[in-house]
This record gives structure tokens, sequence and C-alpha cells, in this order.
């Protein structure tokens, strides 16, 4: 009992870590503002890191 209850414990309070911080933007919005660029061609990737903020990579129509 006590090892399931400590496992469920280090599971939700992992499960925390990987949620963006409420006062931050959604990623639909950062994704629509990149998009909303003249000169963006796509968006190739897009990657939660674990410090805290999305890495996403993107390419302009002039390739870089």
């Amino acid at each position: 009992m006590r090892t399931m209850l400590a496992a469920i414990l280090l599971t939700a309070t992992s499960v925390g870590a990987f949620a963006a911080a409420p006062e931050g933007a959604k990623l639909s919005e950062i994704i629509a503002k990149i998009e909303q660029t003249a000169d963006v061609q796509y968006i190739d990737e897009v990657d939660w890191n674990d410090r805290g903020y999305y890495e996403i990579e993107y390419f302009m129509k002039n390739g870089a």
C-alpha cells in the first residue's frame, strides 16, 4: 500500500511538470502567430522542452 501511494504521488507530481504554465500562451496561439508571418513556408516540428517552453522548428520561403 505504501509503495502504491508513493507511485501515485510521484506520477501526479511528474505529470504537472509537463503541463504549460496557466499564464503562458496556448500552443495554437503561438502557431497561429508564426503562420501569420508572410515569409513562413511551413512548420516542421514542435517539441515541449523539459525547461518549460516549446521548441518550434519552421522554414522560411527563402530557405532559411
